[in-house]
């Protein structure tokens, strides 16, 4: 219970202390750049809950990921432990593709504006299709990777959900690999819906880079269920 106490103590600070300073740097239109202050705002963040929680990371295949790029990270996803294990631990610069509502929270949408997630509204196809158009323009400016959870949501059970295409559209469209992520764990942790935690370590394995070169919108199925597969392959290896 202390342990619990405490990690709720340290999310709210670490998160209004990250959050403002994102803000304040977004205010001052302070350019981004890889291992900058919106870098900070989140790897920081990230790396202090872990420890409050007392769920470090092991990492598997770090080495697989190319450095000379961004790429689209896949992961699945079953608890927000997922989201501070993948940005407390992928290389170089990461952004996500969250669901909007998490822009309406106070202080903490605007930071996640200011340092470049991008909103999806997963209610509306139109909308959540121009999501992906502008995670396509952040990476083709090369400076940011982009995460996204192709299941559309936290899984209740722990298991993969069905994918959804439109992520695949995206890497299509970006023309740069996808990396699949698997983050063992996590939901043991802290399950969606429940509020005690259950440290333990998290394992996240990275599986071999999916190239998208000269693939064309028609062929996004194919990748999703080649980039399902990689993911399922990884789930068993953590197992």
């Amino acid at each position: 219970m202390i342990r619990t106490l405490w990690y709720y103590v340290v999310l709210a600070v670490s998160t209004v202390y990250h959050a403002f300073g994102a803000v304040v740097a977004g205010l001052l239109r302070v350019k981004n750049r890889v291992g900058g202050v919106y870098d900070w705002a989140g790897t920081d963040w990230a790396r202090d809950i872990l420890k409050a929680a007392g769920t470090p990371v092991h990492a598997e295949g770090l080495e697989l990921i190319p450095r000379d790029r961004p790429v689209i990270y896949a992961s699945n996803h079953s608890s927000m432990f997922d989201i501070w294990a993948l940005f407390a631990t992928l290389p170089g610069s990461v952004r996500f593709v969250a669901k909007r509502e998490l822009f309406r929270i106070p202080l903490l949408g605007g930071a996640m504006r200011a340092v470049g997630h991008i909103p999806i509204d997963r209610a509306a196809r139109k909308r959540a299709f121009e999501a992906y158009d502008e995670a396509a323009r952040t990476i083709q400016r090369g400076t940011s990777s982009i995460i996204v959870f192709p299941e559309g949501t936290r899984s209740r059970t722990g298991e993969l959900l069905p994918f959804k295409n439109a992520p695949f559209g995206l890497a299509i469209a970006a023309q740069v690999p996808i990396v699949p992520v698997y983050v063992h764990h996590t939901f043991e942790i802290l399950r969606k819906g429940a509020w005690r935690l259950r440290p333990r370590p998290i394992r996240l394995l990275v599986g071999t880079p999916i190239a998208t070169a000269g693939l064309e919108p028609g062929d996004r199925e194919r990748l999703r269920d080649q980039v399902r597969a990689a993911m399922v392959a990884l789930q068993s290896k953590a197992r």
